[in-house]
């Protein structure tokens, strides 16, 4: 996902670099004009997921589970439009009819719901009673939501566009707070409201906007704190870890860094850091 979203995002922002002053006309606006391509690719990406996740006709579907004793078929209800369930997503529909069922990932966080296990919200054995969708496998880095993140891409380089066209503190903030507090407000309208819910799981639109507009509240934060009241070095270890962002999420996603992490201990092996 994100060397797709990485390489997209690249390639406008490379084709169209003739094509945009280097001087912005004065505005709010001015910014947003002068980069008119980045917006209207996050825009296409956006149409793409919407009409898809919301138009796309998701029949019933069946999966098999085995086990050492026995292998079991399971069949999902579906046969509806813009459902935004773990069960007949277009999410998940797009990646069985593209990907193929036997390459999704089996162990989704749907499975810790309530419905699905007594141990919710943490993972356990599924419950007798579950629905068929708790054993099901679901892809939640997934192709149509990965589109989509395409849009969380293009409002990150927005706030990149923002540090080389504005020189003055005052004016950068400006931009980032007041992009970033509409983004806040658009997710928690939309979640609130129940029109699209924030999920990670679907990348759901109001994720994206409540995701990239707290990046922007929490990078204003930072930039005041450290280019503009001078507070660098208390702040260095993030400067490290955003040198190797990839390192540090590999060894947190896999479990490394918290068995480091875990490995001090005082007296007993429960008194961890």
């Amino acid at each position: 996902r994100i060397a797709l979203v990485y390489f997209i995002v690249a390639v406008i922002e490379t084709l169209t670099t003739k094509r945009r002053p280097t001087v912005l006309e004065p505005g709010y606006s001015s910014i947003f004009t002068a980069y008119c391509w980045q917006w209207l690719g996050g825009f296409v990406a956006f149409v793409i997921y919407m009409t898809t996740t919301y138009s796309l006709y998701v029949p019933d579907w069946s999966f098999v589970v085995s086990t050492n004793s026995e292998t079991t078929q399971y069949t999902v209800k579906c046969g509806m439009r813009g459902h935004l369930g773990p069960a007949c997503n277009a999410v998940g529909y797009v990646d069985r009819e593209v990907w193929g069922i036997n390459h999704l990932y089996m162990y989704p966080v749907w499975q810790r719901l309530k419905a699905c296990t007594h141990s919710s919200p943490s993972s356990g054995e599924i419950r007798e009673d579950a629905p068929s969708w708790c054993r099901a496998p679901f892809e939640p880095e997934g192709l149509l939501s990965s589109i989509l993140a395409i849009l969380s891409g293009t409002i990150g380089i927005h706030y990149g566009h923002v540090l080389i066209h504005f020189k003055d503190h005052s004016e950068r903030l400006k931009q980032w707070v007041s992009i970033a507090l509409g983004l806040l407000i658009v997710a928690i309208i939309l979640h609130f409201t129940d029109a699209i819910p924030i999920n990670k799981q679907l990348y759901s639109f109001s994720y994206v906007c409540f995701t990239a507009g707290a990046a922007g509240i929490v990078f204003s934060v930072f930039y005041i704190l450290i280019d503009v009241l001078g507070w660098r070095t208390p702040f260095l270890f993030l400067e490290w870890i955003g040198m190797n962002a990839m390192l540090i999420y590999v060894l947190g996603a896999q479990g490394i860094l918290p068995a480091f992490v875990n490995g001090w201990y005082y007296k007993s092996t429960n008194n961890t850091l």
